[in-house]
């Protein structure tokens, strides 16, 4: 699936379950709310926590999805094209960042 297909595909579900997108701002809350489940998840299971009996279980790749679909929401009702704003973006950090990481002693 392309993130030009993820975005209809989206479109297509909010329109035909999810009744109308959640207002830009609440969509904004929930991103931030999902990605702390991630951040969680990673803190407890690859970090220095421990991790809770009640987390085990939690799928990382689930929980990552989420914050997909959140964003693309976003994107959607903001305008964005993703693929061609991650295009963009590819292209930016390839210019800025070319020799910036090989030159990095931390790296090595």
């Amino acid at each position: 699936m392309t993130l030009q297909e993820a975005q209809q595909e989206v479109d297509q579900w909010i329109k035909l379950h999810g009744v109308r997108y959640f207002n830009e701002m609440t969509n904004l809350a929930i991103l931030t709310e999902e990605v702390g489940e991630v951040a969680r998840i990673m803190a407890r299971r690859y970090g220095e926590q421990s991790e809770k009996e009640s987390d085990k279980g939690k799928d990382i790749g689930d929980e990552m999805a989420d914050v997909l679909w959140v964003l693309i929401c976003l994107a959607n009702q903001t305008g964005v094209d993703l693929t061609q704003a991650f295009k963009n973006n590819l292209k930016k950090k390839t210019l800025r960042d070319k020799d910036r990481h090989h030159q990095n002693p931390k790296l090595k």
